[in-house]
């Protein structure tokens, strides 16, 4: 064949193909092939978008981001929000006497949004500031160790005041700390909050490896689920003994022994060195239960390491006539534990759903109005949760 005329057969090879092409694929191919996927998902509800894709058989399908990068830009984008959430309680504690319940609601709302992780090198570096301020593991209970016979005891709070130790009172203390596996591997800080009705916390709560109560509180009957049961050291206010059991005259003694063997070989805390109000119930105490032979030991808060606490606590903020016994205790777990984590710990009167919630989990007594600075305290609590130093338990705990 001619060259001229194999060229001319070419040329119309290829405007046959062309033509052929045109009638098989039409120009408005890729708008009419959208409208029939958007026809197909609203008519296919409930089918996983893997049926309900279709593939156009002349454009590719667009390219998504891997997912990767997409989990990656979530948690970029949330931990950036977590952190002006510790701004914004810094902010807050800043404020000095007044406070708003919503306010701190708002930001409690939103801090449940961020996922709690322990942060085991913020954990250290707090951990080693308070044991280098106050160092619980020594000096956490008075002991004969760390206060010889002869010593002369100044009062926490009537620091002028001071009680010689004399024989009779260093016999009442442990040789030395009685905290004989330390450092427990997880602790629970169990405070009275009506946060804890119907939070189905107890089996977590008896899980621990050590649990500290405060104030004496009921964990038996019904509050069981909520609360658990566990107890390795419940703190006693004076003023309950007083008050609640008469100063443990006649048959007053026998319901206090009663009540206390519910918490199984518990230690006692008592404050028999912050004032010395304190001194001679604290005393009753020891001795109503040596005579007795229970299970149940007493120990007391040493005056200096409350002392000590108390400037670690005011330097960040909480300026109080006295730190709560549940800061206190809260101070001492992050010392004697390698993780911890605090129920029942709320100030405010209403949950995050806006529900009223009672005082104590048990009444409604409301504190003496001044005395301690709960929503500072919680606040200080609040930003040791977000920091990754220790969990803060507020809502209802998951059931296994």
């Amino acid at each position: 064949m001619r060259p001229g005329c194999t060229l001319l057969a070419l040329v119309a090879s290829l405007m046959l193909l062309l033509l052929l092409r045109l009638l098989w694929c039409p120009a408005d191919t890729p708008a009419r092939f959208r409208l029939s996927v958007e026809e197909s998902r609203k008519t296919t509800l409930g089918t996983s978008a893997a049926l309900t894709t279709l593939k156009s058989p002349v454009t590719s399908a667009p390219h998504t981001p891997n997912s990767t990068y997409l989990l990656h830009e979530t948690t970029t984008q949330q931990t950036e929000k977590c952190k002006t959430l510790q701004h914004d309680l810094k902010s807050l504690s800043n404020k000095t006497k007044r406070y708003s319940e919503d306010d701190y609601i708002q930001i409690i709302t939103n801090i449940q949004k961020c996922p709690w992780r322990r942060h085991a090198e913020e954990y250290e570096n707090f951990r080693a500031k308070l044991a280098s301020c106050c160092d619980a593991a020594q000096t956490f209970v008075v002991s004969q160790n760390n206060t010889p016979l002869g010593t002369n005891m100044s009062y926490e709070v009537e620091t002028k005041r001071q009680i010689p130790i004399r024989e009779n009172i260093f016999q009442m203390f442990p040789v030395s700390q009685p905290f004989v596996n330390y450092p427990y591997n997880h602790c629970a800080v169990v405070g009275n909050g009506g946060i804890l009705n119907k939070s189905l916390c107890g089996a977590e709560i008896d899980k621990a490896d050590f649990v500290f109560r405060c104030n004496l509180p009921p964990v038996t009957g019904n509050a069981t689920k909520d609360v658990g049961s566990k107890t390795n050291l419940v703190t006693v206010n004076p003023s309950i003994i007083i008050l609640r059991y008469k100063s443990l005259k006649s048959k007053n003694t026998t319901r206090f022994l009663e009540d206390i063997s519910t918490y199984g070989d518990t230690f006692l805390l008592l404050p028999a060195f912050s004032y010395r109000f304190n001194t001679g119930i604290s005393f009753k105490v020891y001795q109503t239960l040596k005579e007795s032979k229970v299970r149940q030991k007493v120990l007391f808060f040493h005056p200096n390491y409350l002392r000590r606490l108390a400037l670690f606590w005011r330097t960040r903020g909480v300026t109080a006539h006295r730190l709560s016994t549940g800061l206190m205790i809260a101070s001492v777990a992050v010392e004697l534990c390698k993780t911890v984590t605090l129920y029942g710990f709320w100030p405010f009167s209403k949950s995050v759903e806006k529900v009223p919630i009672s005082h104590h989990y048990y009444d409604n007594k409301l504190p003496k109005r001044g005395f301690h600075q709960m929503p500072k305290e919680f606040n200080q609590m609040l930003q040791l949760h977000m920091r990754g130093i220790l969990k803060l338990q507020v809502s209802k705990c998951e059931v296994a």
